[in-house]
């Protein structure tokens, strides 16, 4: 058996469609899209096109759509930006517990510029309750900021039913849709959202390119200052051979979605299946259905001080996995998952998942594979209860 990837939620592979996309913009068409001469206007006409195209499947107009470099940067932006062009209105943000670290590091960060956040409980699936956000939302409050599809556990938000409750109460809703766009339906209209993040790297485009919808009307603070490229909002010359590939990456997945994500669903439940069936004292973290559909997050009760070890025998066998998410895996002082703690797991067992994400390049035969191999691996651990 050859290597097998199974950590798409860090990132995918670079679809070889995507690169053929690109290649032209490296060499060839290589001008800067503020240029007066046909090198630029020629990136400007690319540019201007890409962006009408992924807007297109946001179901937004193209000038309601601006490039960044990723959406961590978009998140700021779209936080941040909002939070000191509305501060006359208000200085009140909701966001919740589990929320992706360049979120709660931006709000733990305009705590200690005068905003006061409010972090959304959630239940044991990670579901946020409707009726909390809508009690939260006050006179001062300025932004609703939540996540789509959790990025560790997979469960997914009712965005519309929270964008309803924001536009009634006239309150800006953003969400980061990073891991949920090109595996779940987004429409910014019919989700009544105000700010919506996405990026290229986890729908098998480029990585450094992503994007944030922004809806006409919006008042929002630029952070980046300089020529003045993306309607003023984020200097910085565009990317366009990532553009490009963000933009064919996003025209693939739209292409082929229901087929795609019939595949990831009944490959996502076969592997729960079988690691729940054949693995004792395996349990699922996340909501068991109204999840994204290649998220796979397990916990075996009683060995959860061994998941970097056991992460470490699948790497061996050929299989990539990951300890948690990717950004928490860059933490060297083994903290907790913030999202696993507040779904209700001890600290001792927020520091014991594995996450398993799927992509478009699997197959079943190695599902069948990783089933065994991870049951084999287990009888190498040292449970803490004989």
């Amino acid at each position: 058996m050859e290597r097998i990837y199974f950590d798409n939620a860090a990132t995918t592979p670079l679809d070889p469609l995507v690169l053929n996309a690109m290649m032209p913009y490296f060499t060839n068409s290589f001008g800067n899209a503020s240029s007066l001469h046909r090198f630029g206007t020629e990136s400007k006409v690319v540019l201007e096109k890409c962006r009408q195209q992924i807007a297109n499947y946001l179901n937004a107009s193209g000038d309601e759509f601006v490039f960044t470099s990723s959406g961590t940067e978009s998140n700021n932006m779209a936080i941040k930006g909002v939070a000191f062009a509305n501060r006359e209105r208000g200085n009140h943000i909701i966001t919740s517990a589990i929320e992706h670290d360049c979120v709660l590091s931006t709000c733990k960060w305009l705590e200690t510029q005068g905003f006061y956040i409010t972090y959304l409980s959630v239940d044991s699936d990670g579901v946020i309750d409707i009726e909390q956000l809508s009690k939260c939302i006050n006179p001062k409050t300025i932004l609703v900021s939540i996540m789509h599809g959790n990025n560790e556990i997979g469960t997914l938000q009712n965005l519309e039913q929270m964008g309803a409750i924001c536009r009634e109460k006239g309150v800006y809703f953003h969400s980061d849709a990073c891991q949920s766009f090109g595996k779940v339906s987004v429409d910014v209209q019919l989700m009544n959202l105000d700010l919506l993040t996405i990026n290229s790297h986890k729908i098998y485009g480029p990585k450094g390119v992503g994007g944030l919808f922004i809806k006409k009307g919006i008042k929002i603070t630029p952070w980046l200052h300089g020529g003045s490229q993306e309607f003023g909002i984020r200097s910085s010359t565009e990317n366009i051979a990532g553009i490009v590939g963000f933009a064919k990456a996003v025209e693939l997945c739209m292409t082929n979605f229901s087929k795609e994500i019939d595949v990831l669903t009944r490959q996502r439940d076969k592997l729960i299946n079988g690691i729940l069936l054949n693995v004792k004292n395996a349990y699922l973290n996340g909501h068991p259905t109204q999840r994204i559909p290649n998220n796979i997050n397990i916990c075996i009760r009683g060995l959860e001080g061994e998941a970097i070890r056991l992460l470490l025998i699948l790497d061996e066998l050929g299989i990539a996995v990951s300890a948690g998410s990717a950004c928490s895996s860059n933490d060297k002082s083994n903290n907790a998952s913030h999202v696993l703690r507040a779904i209700g797991l001890n600290p001792f067992e927020a520091r014991g998942s594995i996450r398993i994400s799927l992509g478009r390049f699997n197959n079943d035969e190695e599902i069948d594979y990783f089933i065994n191999a991870f049951e084999q691996s287990i009888l190498k651990l040292n449970p803490i209860f004989s």
